[in-house]
């Protein structure tokens, strides 16, 4: 049984998206990019791009599951909040679909990918591009994005 992965990446400026498919030892790379709410526009009308993207995400592509990173706490306070509403537009635009939504922390993701929870970025990017060759993300933020749909590729149970 085949099982269709969305991994998110989110955040207020750059938001991650990739969908990869899974059916036992098997990834598919499907598709991947970067929602780019406009920085001019108000924090509503930005929450707004990521939810509609979003939405528009998984009427395309229609995932199974989706996975997203849970935030860290950042020194500055207001970023953290201002992360986390960037992260909520997503979740709720996932889950008005009634797709599942899995989070991870960071070190949960590299753990999944390489086995190791304090992996560096390159570890994960070489882990990516060995598990899905077909993928060639344009950003960190997709690249990102990618890891965590596969990271819960490896931990999903059929």
């Amino acid at each position: 049984m085949t099982k269709r992965v969305l991994g998110i990446d989110p955040g207020l400026l750059h938001t991650g998206w990739a969908v990869v498919d899974t059916a036992g030892q098997s990834r598919k790379y499907i598709a991947s990019g970067v929602i780019l709410p406009n920085p001019k526009l108000e924090m509503a009308e930005r929450l707004v791009t990521i939810f509609q993207e979003l939405t528009k995400i998984c009427e395309t592509f229609q995932p199974d599951e989706c996975s997203i990173e849970i935030i860290f706490v950042n020194k500055n306070p207001k970023t953290t909040l201002l992360l986390g509403q960037a992260r909520a537009a997503a979740i709720v635009a996932v889950a008005n679909h009634n797709i599942p939504v899995f989070e991870y922390e960071p070190n949960v993701i590299k753990k999944a990918l390489t086995g190791a929870g304090h992996a560096d970025k390159s570890a994960v990017d070489k882990m990516v591009k060995m598990l899905l060759p077909m993928a060639h993300p344009k950003t960190a933020d997709e690249a990102d994005a990618i890891a965590i749909a596969l990271a819960h590729t490896n931990t999903i149970r059929f």
